[in-house]
């Protein structure tokens, strides 16, 4: 494989450089939702490593498509199902993943820490991945200080408008409908979720000098060390990645958010090793877009709120109308997509979406006829994913609209799985994990220009940044 911009010049080269450039894959990684993974990819293909995502374990023919790749990823929907879910999955995820030989396997969660015992558990999927991997100690880096996300003795801290807060005072992660963040210790949350793991935390002013140091083993054979890693700046975000890094032999298996590959990058650009690549170009203003929402977040709301005053067409898909079963759904479907194709033809781009913020009346309305029809939330919650894919995937498919994008982390998963995309790779930057990608299909949305957005992630204008091309800016 090519080292790609990664220097391997003569014996006088720093080891860390013979390292990296020696290592085909660098990092392999299995996100737990497809937006985080999606923006685990775009790092490391900004950083001018050729990366690529899978939504399945790619298949020896597709990965002779790509011969030049450094990183490799597997999406998934992990953050939203149970623990016996993760024990019939997950090994076959990191075995595959193990299989490609990488210098790390990270599994991918989010970088506000969304899980809980019952529901995206991460130390379920840490004990899995320890197993796997044959260790007992698991560094774990949430941080992102590039995204606003920062640990500070343990606790996390992330951005919310012009203010940082601590997770559990967050407004929109405390108020999150599923997995409500009560607790901003990271290694204490983690730690709650399995009796098998024992939280540890490396603080920022050991980085800082230089002393920190990742423990050998456990305390005990029956437990598994979890090392949650400090990081508030560029600086100690480097010397985080150096750590990752270094200590790959005997800790392979990493758990965090694309932080860990933010914190590689810098670390490998700070050593002289990786060469810093020009700021991205955006592709150019799209004719035509068609964009559907399954967020409830503030964020998305104050996003369709510009995207109404700034010539997008706003179309309310009644997520309530899944509760009445496959007519009820089929009807729904049918009656949003006509409308998009509708404005389409009129010239004007629509955003079909479930709700406008977490107090849109449409989401008691949702929630109300969920629980009178006895249905479990995850799989009306679900039905609703595939129900926006279906309004896209017909939109597209009598529009001939080549570029879209899909606002909900959860969201985004169900919906590139009802497109029938294999993988995705980026093509221009927006915000930090809401990169433009080019969809990679067997069918006819091969090419796709798609943007795949977490709800919580995102300008005000971000609807009107990817219609624009994207780009630094």
């Amino acid at each position: 494989m090519s080292s790609a911009n990664v220097r391997n010049e003569a014996a006088d080269v720093p080891e860390p450089s013979k390292a990296i450039a020696d290592q085909d894959i660098l990092v392999a990684w299995y996100g737990d939702d497809f937006t985080g993974a999606a923006a685990t990819m775009e790092v490391l293909t900004f950083a001018g490593l050729q990366s690529l995502l899978f939504l399945d374990i790619p298949t020896l023919e597709q990965l002779q498509r790509f011969p030049d790749l450094r990183g490799i990823g597997i999406a998934s929907t992990a953050r939203t199902k149970p623990p016996e879910w993760m024990d019939a999955t997950l090994p076959g995820g990191f075995a595959g993943l193990g299989a490609l030989d990488p210098g790390l396997v990270h599994y991918k969660v989010c970088s506000t820490l969304d899980s809980s015992p019952e529901t995206g558990s991460i130390g379920r999927a840490i004990e899995i991945g320890a197993a796997c991997f044959e260790t007992q100690v698991v560094p774990v880096l949430v941080a992102a200080p590039c995204m606003q996300r920062y640990q500070c003795f343990g606790h996390l801290f992330a951005g919310a408008g012009d203010d940082v807060v601590r997770l559990d005072r967050h407004p929109v992660m405390s108020r999150h409908p599923v997995t409500p963040m009560t607790e901003s210790d990271v290694a204490r949350h983690i730690c709650k979720q399995s009796d098998r793991l024992k939280g540890h935390m490396l603080p920022f002013p050991a980085l800082a000098d230089g002393s920190a140091r990742l423990p050998d083993t456990a305390s005990s054979h029956d437990l598994i060390s979890v090392v949650a890693i400090d990081s508030i700046d560029a600086g100690t975000d480097a010397r985080a990645g150096q750590l990752i890094w270094e200590a790959r032999d005997k800790c392979r298996f990493v758990v965090g958010s694309q932080g860990i590959e933010y914190a590689l990058v810098e670390q490998w650009q700070n050593a002289g090793v990786l060469d810093k690549p020009a700021p991205a170009r955006g592709i150019g203003r799209s004719d035509r877009m068609m964009s559907v929402s399954g967020s409830v977040s503030p964020t998305t709301a104050d996003q369709i709120a510009w995207a109404q005053a700034n010539g997008f067409s706003c179309i309310a898909f009644d997520a309530a109308r899944v509760t009445g079963g496959k007519d009820s759904v089929e009807a729904e479907i049918q009656r949003t997509a006509k409308a998009a194709v509708e404005e389409l033809s009129q010239g004007r781009d629509p955003l079909v979406h479930t709700a406008e913020g977490p107090d849109d009346p449409a989401v008691e309305r949702f929630r109300e006829a969920v629980a009178a029809n006895d249905m479990d939330m995850s799989a009306a919650n679900r039905t609703v994913g595939e129900a926006l894919g279906f309004v896209l995937q017909r939109v597209l498919d009598q529009t001939g609209t080549t570029r879209a994008v899909v606002s909900g982390g959860d969201t985004s998963g169900f919906v590139t799985q009802q497109l029938g995309i294999y993988a995705l790779s980026a093509l221009a930057p927006t915000i930090p994990g809401a990169s433009i990608f080019r969809a990679h299909a067997e069918g006819p949305v091969d090419g796709l220009e798609l943007a795949l957005k977490g709800g919580q992630m995102g300008t005000p204008d971000y609807f009107g940044w990817v219609r624009d091309g994207g780009g630094a800016r």
